[in-house]
């Protein structure tokens, strides 16, 4: 354990792991970045899917992906250089100055704020309602993020595992946590009525999944108030936690995101091309994408009008008459635009 005197240090960066928690939590980095990265490339490839109404999901999907990709690439060369093996290299021992958790808060500063934009880019909103949405939000998850960090920072002690300020912090930051519970509850209803059951029900799937996983963070947040000042095994543990959690909020919130995006440019292209108005042109906007596919279904083409019974038949009808009037009057009879 590294000397009593260091203070203020979480117990991830003072707690000593054998080789097999080590190599683990080293494993779920590397996994975590992979995966991360991956999930930003598809976002990115496949944002000209999305209309531009939408886009700005997919383009904070791709950012928080690789935002986070660049956090476990410090994690991994911090957990690898900061970490020094025993003779036998049966353990592992932090050494001094070595920071873990509190990385991790400096990613998050960023990607969970991304995160709001991400839900309410997708939401039926007004401009208005957008807007104060977004005022509230991303200050709200900055503040979350920032007084938990404080939480680590002066509620952890290397002596003694943790102070009273790991409970202040952590009650100041559930404060804001809840406040994006309200935004998300808030952007939901307003969707729910204006979109297709389909995109209702994707939607819904997608915040349930992101909060279910929030709740995760602050477990983890506690396990030192359990662990104390050196304990391998809760190390470890908070580790996976965390890093875990990391890949469903980013990476699995991301794809049901960029799933409902696509899911309402499909409507909007549906809508632009008549739908059940046979008078309406069957076009697609140039902000739309001409075909949206998902799982391999063609879900965006909008069908074209129908002729009314009869009408192709006097159509024919009426093009043969204007032909053999031609004949008669010794012209040729008009050809069609693909002869000429």
């Amino acid at each position: 354990m590294p000397s009593a005197g260091i203070l203020a240090v979480e117990f991830t960066a003072t707690s000593t792991y054998t080789s097999a928690q080590y190599l683990l939590v080293l494993y779920s980095f590397v996994v975590a970045a992979f995966a991360l990265f991956a999930t930003g490339l598809y976002s990115a490839k496949t944002s000209s899917d999305i209309s531009k109404a939408y886009r700005t999901a997919g383009n904070a999907s791709t950012l928080i992906c690789w935002i986070a990709t660049l956090a476990y690439v410090v994690l991994v060369l911090e957990w690898v250089f900061g970490f020094t093996p025993s003779a036998d290299g049966s353990t592992y021992t932090p050494d001094a100055g070595t920071v873990i958790t509190e990385l991790r808060y400096m990613d998050w500063s960023v990607t969970v704020p991304l995160l709001t934009i991400e839900i309410l880019a997708v939401a039926a909103l007004s401009r208005t309602q957008a807007f104060r949405l977004r005022a509230i939000a991303v200050p709200a998850a900055f503040l979350m993020i920032i007084t938990g960090y404080l939480g680590v920072v002066f509620g952890q002690d290397a002596r003694v595992g943790t102070t009273s300020a790991l409970w202040i912090w952590g009650a100041v930051s559930t404060v804001f946590f809840v406040v994006l519970y309200w935004v998300a509850a808030k952007a939901y209803k307003a969707t729910a009525d204006q979109v297709s059951a389909e995109t209702r029900t994707s939607y819904r799937n997608a915040l349930v999944l992101l909060f279910s996983v929030f709740g995760a963070y602050p477990l983890a947040y506690l396990i030192p108030a359990v662990a104390g000042a050196d304990s391998g095994a809760w190390g470890t543990t908070e580790q996976l936690v965390f890093t875990f959690s990391d890949i469903i909020a980013k990476a699995g919130f991301g794809i049901l995101i960029h799933k409902v995006a696509k899911l309402r440019t499909a409507e909007d292209a549906r809508a632009a091309g008549g739908g059940d108005d046979e008078r309406a042109a069957a076009s697609v906007p140039d902000t739309l994408p001409a075909q949206v596919w998902i799982s391999g279904e063609l879900v965006s083409l909008p069908p074209q009008p129908t002729a009314a019974p009869g009408a192709a038949s006097r159509a024919t009808s009426g093009a043969e008459s204007s032909g053999a009037a031609g004949a008669v009057d010794g012209m040729p009879a008009a050809r069609s635009r693909g002869e000429r």
